[in-house]
């Protein structure tokens, strides 16, 4: 289990449960390893520079959208909070999740 990693996708899901939508097929990504930089986390940052996390919404929010094929998603990790993460990242940080099952046409938004 990884401290800093799951402390970031309890925040995450903290930040964004009004807008969570298990199955929505708006979704919005969070670089984690961005996120890690802003709090601190410099034992993290460079690990997951380049790894999203996936955050389901309820509705679209302005701004462009880009069509994604829901397949994108194959071995994804979905928490109780909604949010969705590569599965390797699911499992090292050490909390519960599902196997994310995205829509088969996902529309990423950008804000």
């Amino acid at each position: 289990m990884n401290y800093h990693l799951k402390k970031i996708l309890l925040l995450l899901g903290d930040k964004f449960k009004d807008h969570i939508l298990d199955n929505g097929e708006h979704y919005l990504e969070v670089n984690i390893g961005d996120l890690a930089t802003k709090l601190g986390f410099s034992d993290i940052q460079e690990k997951f520079k380049n790894v999203l996390a996936v955050i389901p919404i309820k509705a679209p929010i302005d701004g462009m959208k880009v069509r994604i094929d829901g397949r994108t998603f194959v071995d994804y990790g979905q928490f109780d909070s909604g949010i969705a993460v590569p599965g390797y990242v699911a499992r090292e940080s050490g909390l519960p999740y599902k196997l994310y099952d995205p829509n088969n046409s996902m529309i990423l938004n950008f804000s």
